[in-house]
Parts: structure tokens; sequence; C-alpha cells
């Protein structure tokens, strides 16, 4: 996924309101909508090099979005990608470009498939053969060791839901997958389960129940963000 146009660059002053960002570039202090809900540990903060997209769209009240930030991260800075909208887009190229593995023999990705009593699966992968397939796609963007993604930064009791309607699947003979984008370099995913034990539980509980769990590091920079390769799920079982 390549940005549409050049990013501006800037430094953070202050991310707030969750959805708010502060930013000062050469145009001078901007607020930018920031798209990301969680707590953004170690990606927040002031004076870190941050790069905006500008929307198309004449009406919009924050024509500036926040994508990138430069995190000083264990094992040195790096670009993070911190945009929550961006992981399903980068997984449904990454599967018309044949590159996720766990999905090879599907013809047919449909987004926001209604399942369970109130939940919507990211992707219904179908065709090719074989029975459909259940696709939950999670974004992933914190580092407190070095080479170590890890999800949730915070509570995320949706997302554990999500784990436990998807073991349901399974359960009724059906096929669920976990796809993580980690919008960064890592070399390994775990559960932070320090951060949300109950997400951790509903985790662990589903992959005993079968539902499969990959996770994809990105090549991240200021051209865009790229589903680059699988790196191995370390959560104990």
């Amino acid at each position: 996924m390549q940005f549409a146009a050049p990013l501006l660059p800037g430094r953070l002053v202050r991310r707030y309101k969750r959805f708010l960002a502060d930013i000062e570039t050469a145009e001078g202090l901007v607020t930018a909508h920031c798209p990301n809900p969680g707590a953004m540990l170690g990606l927040n903060t002031p004076g870190a090099r941050a790069l905006l997209s500008r929307s198309a769209n004449p009406t919009r009240k924050l024509p500036l979005t926040w994508e990138l930030v430069e995190a000083d991260l264990p094992g040195g800075p790096q670009w993070v990608g911190l945009n929550t909208l961006r992981p399903n887009a980068l997984v449904a190229e990454a599967f018309r470009a044949g590159a996720i593995s766990a999905l090879a023999g599907y013809d047919v990705l449909k987004p926001e498939v209604r399942y369970a009593q109130a939940s919507r699966v990211d992707f219904l992968a179908s065709g090719g053969g074989g029975g459909p397939c259940h696709v939950e796609v999670k974004n992933c963007h914190l580092m407190r060791r070095a080479g170590l993604a890890e999800f949730p930064d915070c509570t995320a009791a949706r997302s554990a839901r999500h784990m436990r309607d998807l073991a349901q699947v399974v359960v009724a003979g059906g096929r669920a997958l976990v796809v993580i984008v980690v919008q960064m370099h890592a070399e390994a995913f775990d559960v932070a389960r320090d951060i949300d034990p109950a997400f951790d539980r509903a985790f662990r509980e589903a992959r005993a129940a079968g539902v499969e769990v990959r996770a994809y590091r990105c090549a991240v920079g200021p051209e865009g963000v790229t589903i680059a390769e699988e790196i191995p799920v370390v959560t104990p079982p």
C-alpha cells in the first residue's frame, strides 16, 4: 500500500482526546486526526517525528491524518504505522498477491460479514473448493522488548469477544483465522497478558479450540506500508 501523495512531516506536540493530535509542521501547528483508539504506548512521545496524509475531501473537518511515527523502541528508533484503519486493506492487498499462506486456495475475500450474535468478521474467505474461513484482523504496534511485538496495548474487551466468537465457529465445524498485522519491524509476536489478562485467556482458549493465528510484520516507511513476512507467534499454550 503506497501513499497516494508525499506525507507531510512534523513533530508531535501532544495526542489527546484519543483521536486528536497537535503536530508542528512547516505549515505551522496543525491538529490532525489520530486514527487509533488505543493507548499507543511508546508512540506518543512529544517531539517524535510524525508523518501526515492529506485528505482529498474538501469538506472534511480535519484534513490531515497522522499515519506514521518514528518511535524510540527497544532495539532502536523505527517508523511505526499507527493507523488502525490500514490493516484490513493491507490484508486484502496481500491476499490478492498470494502472500497470506494460510488463505492459499481461496478465491474470494468478502469484507464485513455478520456472524455469531452481534459480531462482524473482518473477512469471509470462500471459493476454491474448501469450506469458508472466518478471518479476523488485528492491528499491532506495541514493542516493549527488542524484536517482540505485543497486542493489545490497552484493555481489549471487544477483541476478547471476537476470540470467543471465532472459537464457536470452529467448535461448530468451521474454520477461523486471526491475522495480526504488525505495523513495524519485529521478530516475533506475543500477547501482552499483563495489560489485559482477559484477552490473554480468550486468545489461548480460542487457539486451544482450533482458531489459527498468524502474525505478519510490515515494511513501514514514508512511501507506504506493506505486509512483508510472517513471524512466529510465541504465546504459550
